[in-house]
């Protein structure tokens, strides 16, 4: 998958090395700061909240056999390709499924050009992770097993679906979740990772911007490193011009 951010930029090597290094100081920041927040929100987050009784709790909640439903059908959905599951789907999961969170990084392939080579590179963003909670197969797992480099476990392929599904409907039953998150500066979408077929993904984005450098550098890069992998590199530039979202929606209240 290609994916286009900002206009690439032309750096030099030393302020590519100077632009890793905060980069990653930064992220960091970012990731362990979201963990938190996450944390603190895991309460509303738990999903006998919207399955009652199926996660194996014994607690009525109104609409529970709905939400089931809903997700039965979204999973029948989804199952085939390339995952290659029954459509048949009971509440085992379900039961199997808490409210830890995991967040895996954003993750692309980009296609970079120089005179000399054109070379497919995976990307991943700094700034942007996929929200999901947690499985015995980790996301890099999951990819490995499907392209067919990792023995295959039918029930940690299906967990993995299932827990992806019922985070994407829980936001979407309970949004005072991603306007939580939404006035702590993090935007939250639905995507889909060109690997996993039709599964929607949540995602959630820093308000910082990040881009990728010219190709050339980046495939001189690679080619140092030996890794055929770059990350992004948050414009810190762009720091100083953040807007602020509460003064913002003032103004718009104000007009």
């Amino acid at each position: 998958m290609e994916e286009q951010g900002n206009a690439a930029k032309t750096l030099t090597f030393e302020e590519l090395a100077d632009l890793r290094d905060k980069t990653e100081t930064i992220s960091e920041f970012l990731q362990k700061q979201l963990k938190t927040y996450l944390e603190t929100m895991r309460p509303l987050l738990a999903p006998r909240r919207l399955y009652g009784k199926y996660t194996g709790v014994k607690e009525d909640v109104v609409g529970a056999d709905r939400a089931f439903a809903q997700l039965r059908e979204q999973y029948a959905g989804v199952c085939s390709k390339p995952f290659a599951l029954p459509p048949e789907l009971d509440d085992a999961p379900l039961s199997n499924i808490d409210n830890r969170i995991d967040l895996y990084p954003w993750e692309y392939t980009h296609q970079a050009k120089s005179e000399r080579e054109t070379k497919p590179l995976t990307i991943t963003s700094p700034v942007r992770w996929i929200l999901t909670y947690s499985s015995e197969y980790s996301l890099s797992q999951l990819l490995q097993t499907i392209a067919g480099k990792e023995q295959r476990r039918s029930e940690a392929v299906r967990q993995f679906v299932v827990n992806a599904l019922a985070m994407h409907s829980m936001l979407g039953k309970f949004p005072g979740i991603t306007q939580l998150l939404t006035d702590l500066r993090y935007e939250i979408r639905t995507e889909k990772f060109p690997a996993l077929g039709e599964l929607p993904l949540v995602t959630v984005r820093s308000c910082l911007s990040s881009f990728r450098p010219v190709d050339s550098l980046i495939l001189a890069a690679t080619r140092f490193s030996g890794v055929p992998a770059f990350i992004e590199l948050i414009d810190v530039d762009a720091i100083h011009t953040l807007p602020d979202p509460l003064r913002l929606r003032i103004e718009e209240i104000l007009r």
